[in-house]
């Protein structure tokens, strides 16, 4: 995943007419912390890699799991400040790991790594410095735990720290589902600037979480789209034959739970091979789960015509740039800014002292959202270019404004 992220910066600012020059400084960090948390008798290996706050406060989650390094937290952190420049949102672009799987840990055990991460760092974090937030594996709760932390140790009270907190933390309302609800409003605007009816169109998501639920309940419920087909990381559910229009998985009164793949299944409905999702014919793939799905190795299977990108890198650089010759890759920085975005809001309601409505928290991430799909449409309209490179084009034009 940096592989491709650098890749295609610097692919686009070359075409931009930047010099290697330029090119280096947009890809260096402003600051590398690398460190361990002792807890018990284990030892944890942290990163936060704060890559450029030119624009605002470095802003990105921290992410608790075995398979993190400093490459990928590298590449989330270049990656956010590209989505943040991307939406306009006033903030940079950092990424926190903890080499750690809190999965069937002991709670004061996870608490104590949370706030071992705070104190190994709290200097250079803050309202006005470094806002994380949630991501893999970790939550709200991890965040109050942190935000308490931070607050013993600088007296900062205004809960600005750190975003992605439980309600009654000064979390914001509309959270949980905006990534899923971004991703929605990125299609929509894409078939609407292309004069298309979202109605009925077939739809498959790879990676049933948080993320990909919310997206499939929403792009049901909002846009009349049929959900055909979905995954987790153990096999794909798909309807039996979904050249029927009345035939589709109904999100309508399911809420999220990690079994929500089981709920789905009935009499019209098998399972297939885990990454047979990616592969069926359906309009509209939503790639909701891990960096590298599609790479050099199996592009060449994917049947849709329209491509969601709600997790982090999912497509490979070189199998991107061979499948937006006919494919519409609604890229990353765009279609998965909805959770960055809603974070942006819940820390100017923290420094604000306020407490908005969800119907007001949506209305805005969908105005921010909807400017920035389609400015990243017109873009690439004028420049002929694939809708990533048109994202990346004016993410690295504001960065270096």
């Amino acid at each position: 995943m940096y592989e491709s992220a650098k890749a295609i910066v610097t692919r686009v600012a070359h075409n931009l007419g930047v010099d290697e020059g330029g090119v280096k400084t947009l890809l260096e960090n402003d600051a590398e912390h690398k460190f361990e948390i002792a807890v018990e008798d284990k030892v944890y290996s942290a990163y936060r890699m704060q890559h450029s706050n030119k624009r605002g406060p470095y802003k990105g989650g921290i992410r608790f799991a075995t398979h993190v390094d400093e490459d990928e937290v590298k590449a989330l952190a270049l990656l956010m400040s590209m989505k943040c420049a991307a939406v306009d949102i006033p903030l940079g672009g950092g990424k926190g790991g903890v080499v750690f799987d809190p999965r069937g840990v002991e709670p004061e055990h996870v608490e104590a790594v949370a706030r071992g991460y705070v104190r190994a760092l709290h200097e250079h974090i803050g309202p006005d410095k470094d806002v994380p937030a949630p991501d893999m594996n970790t939550d709200g709760t991890i965040m109050d735990w942190m935000v308490d932390e931070f607050e013993q140790l600088t007296g900062d009270m205004s809960k600005a720290s750190f975003t992605g907190k439980s309600m009654d933390n000064g979390g914001s309302e509309g959270r949980t589902a905006a990534t899923g609800r971004g991703g929605v409003i990125t299609l929509r605007e894409y078939l609407k600037h292309i004069g298309k009816d979202p109605a009925g169109l077939t739809v498959a998501v790879q990676g049933i979480g948080n993320v990909g639920f919310y997206f499939a309940k929403l792009a049901q419920a909002e846009l009349g789209v049929r959900v055909v087909a979905v995954s987790n990381s153990k096999k794909t559910l798909a309807v039996k034959d979904f050249s029927h229009n009345s035939n589709q998985l109904n999100f309508s009164h399911l809420e999220f739970s990690r079994d929500v793949i089981e709920q789905l299944a009935d009499s019209h409905t098998e399972e297939l091979d885990r990454d047979a999702v990616w592969q069926c014919e359906a309009d509209v793939i939503v790639l909701a789960a891990l960096e590298d799905v599609i790479h050099e190795s199996n592009w060449q299977h994917v049947n849709s015509k329209i491509i969601v990108e709600l997790a982090n890198g999912p497509i490979s650089d070189g199998a991107h740039q061979k499948l937006s010759t006919n494919v519409a890759i609604l890229p990353d920085i765009i279609a998965n800014a909805g959770g960055v975005i809603v974070s942006y809001l819940e820390w100017k309601q923290n420094k604000s002292n306020e407490h908005w409505p969800e119907a007001q928290v949506n209305a805005e991430l969908d105005r921010i959202l909807s400017a920035a799909t389609r400015a990243m449409l017109e873009r690439a309209t004028k420049d002929q270019s694939p809708m990533k490179e048109a994202a990346f084009a004016i993410a690295i034009e504001r960065l270096r404004s």
